[in-house]
């Protein structure tokens, strides 16, 4: 080998690669990501045997490479974490320089803490197995609790939805009557940072769960003005819809004139699809950050592309840059 040629291939290796790979939960959100980036999701072969495991493996080399694993945790969840694991392992045992795990929607992001005795933080869990399966560092999107960054030894780049929702309602929306809700004490700190960024006063609604009864709330009262004004009620996600319809309903029982609903991520469990289409609500403004079928959409329902914001932190953090300067005043 001449020096000139073993020169160009010391040069070749120290060139920086970035990878992204998807898993099969949603394949859609990997490719509009590639698109923002200017690159291709990097092909796989995935299966599933017929005793129900999961096998991975990358087609082309990642060795040396920055790699992004990305997988959106929709149902059935415990399937595509497994599936997130394995190809994180994968990528390891390739050889990758530095391993991302990109989780939108954070798995078991809502058992962050023991609130009984004998309970689990499984919040916890998922980020050990991460770490365990050879991830560097994590990336997720308005984590349900911001404490989950504290449990993955390693980075985590938390990112937020808001600037991607604000844009859209400041082309949507009139601040003239406009109050922003958050519909439960959690979320106050969230919704006062919209409450700023809009300019229009804050509500809050006071709740209390059932603990018989899963996903079963009852409002009580509404702290704030809201007569006559449209309300905008901003939370992190929606589920089966109880909640975020049971407060709008209150909002409407005390005048308010509109209810808008702002969430980042939709997981929409049986029977949001049909009860979030209630006359109480108007608009239901979500993110993509977990698949909305087709099929389950409704004309009062709009879903905002989240793959900029997912592109943009990628190459922040291939290039070693700031993400933190991404969401300046963010919650």
């Amino acid at each position: 080998m001449s020096e000139s040629e073993l020169l160009s291939g010391i040069k070749s290796h120290a060139q920086r690669r970035l990878v992204l790979v998807s898993g099969r939960a949603y394949p859609e959100l990997a490719t509009s990501v590639a698109h923002e980036l200017g690159i291709e999701v990097l092909g796989s072969d995935m299966h599933t045997f017929a005793g129900s495991e999961i096998y991975a493996r990358f087609e082309e080399s990642v060795r040396g490479a920055d790699i992004f694993v990305l997988q959106s945790h929709t149902r059935p969840i415990n399937e595509w974490l497994m599936e997130q694991l394995i190809m994180v392992d994968a990528a390891k045992r390739a050889s990758a320089k530095r391993i991302t795990v990109v989780a939108p929607y954070y798995p078991y992001a809502r058992q962050d803490k023991k609130g009984r005795g004998r309970e689990p933080i499984s919040a916890r869990l998922v980020a050990d197995m991460f770490k365990v399966a050879g991830a560097d560092r994590i990336m997720s999107v308005d984590l349900h609790a911001a404490q989950i960054q504290g449990f993955f030894d390693g980075p985590v780049d938390h990112l937020f939805a808001q600037p991607v929702l604000l844009e859209h309602f400041r082309e949507t929306l009139s601040r003239e009557a406009l109050t922003v809700v958050s519909p439960d004490m959690g979320r106050v700190k969230v919704a006062d940072a919209w409450s700023d960024k809009l300019g229009a006063p804050l509500a809050i609604i006071h709740k209390r769960r059932d603990p018989k009864v899963h996903n079963d709330v009852s409002v009580h009262e509404i702290v704030g003005d809201v007569s006559g004004r449209v309300c905008l009620l901003v939370d992190d996600l929606i589920d089966t819809g109880r909640t975020i319809v049971k407060a709008a309903e209150a909002l409407k029982a005390n005048g308010a004139t509109g209810v808008v609903v702002a969430a980042t991520h939709a997981l929409f469990s049986d029977p949001a699809y049909e009860i979030l289409q209630s006359d109480f609500i108007d608009r239901v403004v979500v993110t993509d950050t977990l698949p909305v079928p087709a099929d389950k959409r409704w004309d009062r329902l709009t879903v905002l592309s989240i793959a900029p914001l997912l592109a943009r932190a990628i190459h922040e953090v291939f290039a070693d840059g700031s993400v933190t300067s991404m969401f300046d005043g963010a919650a």
